[in-house]
C-alpha cells in the first residue's frame, strides 16, 4: 500500500510540474526610454528638476528603489565643449561614491570624473561611447553615462546637492571660477548662465590644472 502511495504521489508532482511548464511565461522586463527632464529657470540656469549633483559635477536621478542614472553637468559640458572618448568603469563594478567613475578625453587633455552614488555599476550608455558628443549635447538625456544599484540609495542621494540649493551651488561656480582666472564674470557665462563653450582648453595650463582640482576633486 505504502508503494502505492509513493507511486501515486510522484504522477501527482510530474502532473502539476507538466501544467506548470505550460503557462506563458512572463514578459521580458522593459526599459522604458529616458524622458527629457522638465527645468525650472533660476538665476539665469535651466535647473532640471528631481537631479541631484555631486560637488565635483556628476547627477543623479532616481530610478527605482535603489537605482538611480548618473551623467555629468552642464557646467562640465560647457567647460569642455568638446570630447573625443568616453571611458567608463566596467559593468558589474563596485564604486564608491566620490571615486573616480569615468574619463573624459578632451583635446589630448584627460578628466577624470568622481561617482556622484555607492553601489554596483549596472550599464553603461553604449550610445555616448559611440558618440562622445551626447554628453556634451545633452548632458541631462541622451548623454547619460551609466545606471548604479546602490543599496543605501536615500543616504547617498541626501549628501548630493538638490532642490532649492542647485541653482545658487551653479551660481557659486560661475563666480569662483571667474575669480581664479581673474576675469569679469561676463567673460566667462553665456546665456543660462553655464560658462563660455571650451573655455578650459583656452586656460594656460597652470590655471586648467588649478581648475580642474577645484571643481572636479581631481
Amino acid at each position: 500500500m505504502s508503494i502505492l502511495f509513493v507511486l501515486l504521489m510522484f504522477l501527482v508532482v510530474l502532473t502539476i510540474t507538466y501544467f506548470r511548464g505550460r503557462e506563458e511565461p512572463l514578459p521580458a522586463r522593459v526599459s522604458l526610454p529616458f524622458p527629457h527632464p522638465q527645468t525650472r529657470h533660476e538665476l539665469g540656469f535651466e535647473i532640471p528638476l528631481n537631479y541631484c549633483f555631486h560637488p565635483a559635477h556628476t547627477w543623479a536621478i532616481r530610478e527605482g528603489r535603489d537605482s538611480a542614472r548618473m551623467g555629468v553637468d552642464g557646467f562640465t559640458a560647457n567647460l569642455l565643449n568638446k570630447v573625443d572618448a568616453v571611458v567608463v568603469t566596467a559593468e558589474q563594478r563596485w564604486v564608491r561614491q566620490g571615486q573616480k567613475l569615468l574619463t573624459l578625453n578632451s583635446g589630448g587633455q584627460t578628466l577624470d570624473m568622481l561617482s556622484p552614488l555607492e553601489g554596483v555599476v549596472t550599464a553603461v550608455n553604449s550610445e555616448v561611447l559611440k558618440d562622445p558628443g551626447l554628453l556634451m549635447r545633452d548632458p541631462y538625456n541622451a548623454g547619460w553615462v551609466c545606471t548604479i544599484k546602490s543599496p543605501d540609495l536615500e543616504t547617498n542621494l541626501r549628501n548630493l546637492v538638490q532642490g532649492s540649493m542647485v541653482a545658487s551651488w551653479m551660481q557659486n561656480n560661475i563666480s569662483r571660477l571667474s575669480q581664479m582666472v581673474s576675469s569679469p564674470n561676463a567673460s566667462l557665462a553665456q546665456d543660462g548662465g553655464m560658462p563660455l563653450r571650451g573655455v578650459l582648453a583656452a586656460l594656460p595650463p597652470e590655471i586648467r590644472r588649478k581648475v580642474i582640482a577645484e571643481f572636479f576633486l581631481t
